[in-house]
C-alpha cells in the first residue's frame, strides 16, 4: 500500500482542478485526489469518462468510452485514469440528508448504470422531439455529454427552455417536471442522484 501511495502522489494528475464542491460532493476534472480513498472526505467515488481512457484498479485494466462510469466504494483504491479527460465525483461521507421532492416518480427512458445504498447513477437519454412524462429528481450531480435544447414544465412554475452545456458538472435541486427535447440532437448525460431517506 505504501508503494501505491508513493506512486499516486508522484503522478501529476493527482492534484487537479476542483470544478464543483458543496456539502455533498467534490468534483475534480482530470485529477483523482480520492484515488486512494484515504482522505477523510473521500467516500464513494464515481469516475465519469469524457474521452476514451484506461483505468486500473486491483491489478486489472478497464477501458472506458465517453459517458461510461466506474464506481468505487470507501476503502477501494485505483490509479488516476490515463489517456483521456474525466471527472472524479467524490461523495462526501458525512453529507447532509439529500433534499427530495414531495412525490417520487421515476423517470422513463433512461438507463440505470449503478444502484447503491445512498445514490444511483443513470444515463439520461431523450431523442429529438421526444417527451419524458412527469417525473421527479432528488438533489443530483448532472454531467451533460452533448448540447441539447429542452423545454421543461416544472410543477408550480412556468414553462422554460434550457440549453445543456456539455462537460460542465452542475448540482441541481429537487424537482418534479415534464421535459421535451425540442432540439435536433439527442439529450445524453450522466446523472448521480441521491436517494431520498
Amino acid at each position: 500500500m505504501r508503494l501505491l501511495l508513493l506512486l499516486l502522489l508522484s503522478l501529476p494528475a493527482f492534484a487537479g482542478e476542483v470544478v464543483l464542491e458543496n456539502d455533498y460532493v467534490r468534483v475534480t476534472r482530470d485529477a483523482a485526489p480520492c484515488a486512494l480513498s484515504h482522505p477523510p472526505e473521500c467516500g464513494n467515488r464515481v469516475i465519469v469518462a469524457l474521452d476514451g481512457l484506461e483505468l486500473t484498479s486491483n491489478g486489472a485494466r478497464h477501458m472506458l468510452a465517453r459517458g461510461e462510469i466506474a464506481v468505487f466504494g470507501p476503502g477501494e483504491s485505483y490509479f488516476p485514469p490515463d489517456g483521456g479527460s474525466f471527472f472524479e465525483v467524490s461523495i462526501k461521507q458525512n453529507h447532509p440528508q439529500a433534499q427530495s421532492p414531495g412525490e417520487i416518480i421515476p423517470p422513463e427512458k433512461n438507463a440505470m448504470r449503478y444502484d447503491g445504498g445512498d445514490f444511483f447513477v443513470f444515463e439520461e437519454k431523450l431523442a429529438p422531439g421526444d417527451t419524458r412524462a412527469r417525473h421527479s429528481h432528488s438533489q443530483r450531480v448532472v454531467i451533460q455529454l452533448n448540447r441539447a435544447r429542452l423545454e421543461q414544465w416544472p410543477d408550480g412554475e412556468p414553462a422554460k427552455f434550457v440549453e445543456t452545456v456539455p462537460d460542465h458538472p452542475g448540482f441541481s435541486p429537487p424537482v418534479i417536471h415534464v421535459v421535451r427535447n425540442v432540439g435536433d440532437t439527442p439529450l445524453r448525460g450522466i446523472i448521480i442522484e441521491f436517494k431520498p431517506k
